[in-house]
Order: C-alpha cells, then structure tokens, then sequence
C-alpha cells in the first residue's frame, strides 16, 4: 500500500470513528442514568434530586435512578462519581459543600474545578437558626443575650462533617464569637430528630426539612442566614442575621449538577438542556417555593456560569475554613 492509500485509509477510520461518537451522542441516553446523592438518603438535598431525576427522565427518554452514597460529608459519594466512566451516565447532584470539602479534607482525591463537567445550579435554600423547643429564649434578641450569658457549654448539631448544618454552624460560631459543643450526626433526619426531642440546643438547617416541625411548635425559628426574609407567610416575620447585627452574613444552600471530567461536549449539552426544561416544570416550581427555596434562573444555571460561581465559593470557603479554627470540628 502507498503511501497516499495509508493515509486515506486513515483518514476514513478517523471520519468513522467520529461519525460512530457522533451518532452515540445523538441517541444518548440508551439507558437509565445513575444520579448520585452523596448523603444518607431522606435528606434535603437526596429530596431535590428525586424531583430532578423525575422531571429530567421526561425531557431525556430514559429513568434517572437516585442512589444516596453518603460518607465522610460527601466525599464518599463524590469521589464515586470524579473517578467514574465520563460517558454521561453517573451524575452527581451536591450542595454547597463541594466548594468546601477541599478545605476540610486536604487529602481529596478529585478536584472540584478539574475532575468534573459542570452541568448547571439547581436551587437556592434558606437556611435558619433553629433551637430546641425547651430552649428559655423565645425571641432572637433574647437568644444573642443567652448564648453570651450562658457560662455552661451550648450543644450544636449538625448531619455531619462537611454538611451544610456543620458548615452553616461554622460560620454561626464565628457570627456568634462563641464555640459551642459540635454534635455530629449521620445525616438531617437524626440530627432534627434530636433537637425535638430537646436533646441538643441549636442546629442550623435547611427550611425543606425543618418547616414542619417549626410550623408545628416541636422546635423553635429564629433567625434567617440569607439576606432576605424567608418568603414564606410562617416564616416572613423572621427576621435575617444581618438584620440582627451580623453584617454580610449570607448563607444559602445551593445544589449543582455535574458529570466526570471528559463526559462529551454534545452530552454535557443534552444534560443541561434536561436541566433546564426540568426547572421550568409548573409543578416543581410550587414544591421549591412552597418551601422557602429558589430556582436558578440565571448564569449559573449553564455550565460555565456555574463553574465560576463555585470557583469563587471554593475561595470563599478557603477563608471561612481558616479562620474558623476551633470551629471547624
């Protein structure tokens, strides 16, 4: 064979070779997709991405199937998915940890911004100051008074290193300039669950799992960690940390999407066209709202645009983690 044939020959394989991607990429999805949720199942977020997986199965043709791998404040569960075949079909749906794991364990092994496709920001969720009903302050002015006034240790709960009650309860210490005794759980459920039964004084926690027991009176709502009220008519009269004096506090609990680092150009595409056509759903907006979250509906919601927003949560994060020295247990 000349060589002029070789390289036609090459040529065409590489031609094939491109058509045959080309024409997977097309059908994709030809089978169920895993959704990772690295959390113990029944939390807020594993919550979010059973409604997501439902909405994008409709867009896409085929079931995504939500597995709950919690371990280690998500690093479990995303290290699964970093290390996974990048062909789009295990997922990762996380909340604002990502961006603070690599500062809580040095010794990750991914990489927030280089081992993942960013696929797109889901929603926004109030966080609150909840204490325990049995708790002597009824008002959050009465609760500043007493977390400075109380000369015996304040018991604090969380779901876990790395969670959003354990990195919220951080930065509330901080706020606060008061340590308070970490109680860690092995996820939301348990750890709400021991603050009804007036087991731990204070949990910082999402408004998606805490608003029945708080419109119920089992635990007490007093404060806000995002700039604005909660928009919700049994929480509106709750006023926000910066209201109360702690200036710039801003918390909420964002979720993204992502997918293996090398996951294709044109798959990435259908994921996040999935994505978006799953956060117009009527019905899905009324659940978010109903309580208290708030659907992305800006740049954040493409891949680069989310891809920035955490590249600066990762710094910010880097600052809270340094400074919170005790607090970081």
């Amino acid at each position: 064979m000349s060589v002029s044939s070789a390289g036609w020959v090459l040529r065409l394989a590489a031609c094939w070779a491109l058509c045959c991607c080309a024409l997977a990429w097309a059908e994709f999805p030809e089978h169920p997709i895993t959704l990772v949720v690295p959390f113990p199942a029944g939390g807020p977020t594993d919550k979010l991405a059973h409604d997501l997986a439902r909405l994008m199965s409709k867009s896409l043709g085929k079931p995504l199937m939500v597995e709950p791998q919690g371990g280690s404040g998500g690093v479990v569960g995303t290290t699964r998915v970093a290390h996974a075949v990048p062909d789009g079909y295990t997922l990762l749906l996380h909340h604002f940890g990502i961006a603070a794991t690599p500062s809580l364990y040095p010794d990750l092994k991914y990489r927030p911004l280089d081992d993942f496709e960013y696929l797109g920001m889901v929603t926004e969720v109030p966080m609150l100051v909840l204490g325990r009903r049995g708790l002597p302050p009824s008002t959050p002015a009465e609760l500043l008074k007493w977390i400075h006034a109380h000369s015996g240790p304040i018991s604090l709960a969380n779901s876990g290193r790395g969670s959003a009650s354990h990195l919220c309860g951080m930065l509330l210490q901080q706020a606060f300039r008061r340590g308070m005794v970490s109680v860690p759980y092995k996820g939301s459920a348990p750890a709400l669950a021991e603050l009804e039964a007036d087991q731990v004084d204070l949990l910082c926690d999402q408004t998606v799992s805490t608003l029945g027991p708080i419109e119920s009176g089992r635990i007490k709502a007093y404060a806000a960690t995002t700039p604005q009220r909660v928009q919700l008519a049994s929480l509106n009269a709750l006023p926000t940390l910066q209201e109360l004096g702690f200036k710039g506090f801003s918390l909420s609990a964002w979720a993204g999407l992502y997918a293996p680092r090398g996951t294709p150009r044109a798959i990435v595409e259908k994921l996040n066209a999935a994505l978006q056509m799953a956060l117009k759903d009527p019905e899905f907006r009324r659940s978010q709202e109903a309580v208290g979250a708030l659907i992305i509906h800006d740049d954040r919601l493409t891949p680069v645009g989310h891809k920035r927003f955490v590249s600066g949560e990762i710094d910010r994060w880097a600052g809270v983690v340094r400074q919170a020295g005790a607090f970081a247990e």
